[in-house]
């Protein structure tokens, strides 16, 4: 098994499209730590804040702790454990790891392969990011974990993820009459819609298909909101706004608060609305919390 088929195989728990990020996220940040400092390694004491921090804010709304994947990561192969004691990890119990000195960092034959390899580095951290993340966050993600990529694709992920329709983007801008659903927002320039985007409710790293009932027209701005679980959609095809969200701006309170409860635009009739199946998902998996109640009109 070569290193990318590694990266796109890493075990774990799953149940009926159930997100469970840690592996993926604790290995993206060692891959931007070795980007940084090939020779370094990772105390778990040291690093425990930045991996809670990133479950937060890319895992889903349960709480958990980074000391399941600092210690569950090296049955993969790609990740090693020592202690003050020698090597191997004491387990996955957080006072375990930090008073034995834990420290973490890619196994050894892959740190020689990377040495060997430099542009592999990118191939598995786009694997990881292709398979585990909607594209609206690879970007800020891996500017949390410090990894800089190129940008060209690599044309090696082929066997590792399929196909996505390049018609869906149209097909779902239509339906919704190239409005965003949650604002209304309809700007463009002639006849080019700017800064409108189809985003797949039940996201296409967790089988979300490219169909129209599985997408929502959606600005920019609402779009990246919407990945990063401040805001849903409810049962009643309502705006949903994360209780967590906090904004005190006026433009904070207009374009996202403001939205809580208020109907979705469109799609228009004959077209299929979101499925449930997927508004359910996107709410368990990716929503952030309780909603707001509807603001007052």
């Amino acid at each position: 098994m070569d290193w990318l088929e590694r990266t796109a195989k890493l075990r774990q728990w799953t149940r009926s499209g159930t997100r469970a990020p840690h592996k993926p996220l604790l290995f993206l940040y060692a891959l931007g730590r070795f980007q940084q400092d090939a020779g370094g390694e990772l105390r778990y004491s040291a690093v425990e804040e930045d991996l809670k921090r990133l479950l937060d804010e890319y895992g889903p709304s349960n709480r958990t702790t980074p000391s399941y994947p600092f210690h569950h990561l090296v049955s993969d192969g790609v990740w090693e454990v020592r202690t003050d004691r020698g090597t191997g990890s004491p387990g996955s119990g957080v006072r375990e790891l930090r008073s034995t000195g834990a420290a973490g960092r890619l196994a050894p034959e892959l740190r020689a392969a990377l040495r060997r390899e430099p542009e592999l580095l990118g191939r598995m951290a786009r694997v990881l990011l292709d398979l585990h993340f909607p594209p609206s966050l690879h970007g800020e993600l891996c500017e949390s974990v410090g990894l800089e990529l190129e940008p060209a694709e690599t044309g090696q992920l082929a066997a590792v993820r399929r196909r996505r329709d390049p018609r869906m983007r149209e097909r779902v801008l239509t339906a919704y009459e190239y409005r965003c659903a949650f604002c209304g927002y309809d700007g463009s320039i002639g006849a080019v819609p700017v800064g409108l985007e189809a985003a797949h409710v039940r996201w296409w790293a967790f089988d979300g298909p490219d169909d129209v009932d599985n997408g929502v027209c959606l600005c920019s701005l609402h779009h990246k909101l919407f990945d990063k679980g401040v805001l849903g959609i409810g049962d009643s095809h309502r705006v949903l706004v994360s209780q967590r969200f906090v904004g005190h701006s006026p433009s904070a309170r207009e374009y996202v608060i403001a939205l809580a409860g208020r109907p979705l635009v469109g799609p228009q009739p004959g077209a299929r609305p979101v499925a449930a199946i997927h508004r359910s998902w996107h709410t368990s998996q990716v929503f952030h919390g309780s909603p707001r109640p509807a603001t007052a009109a």
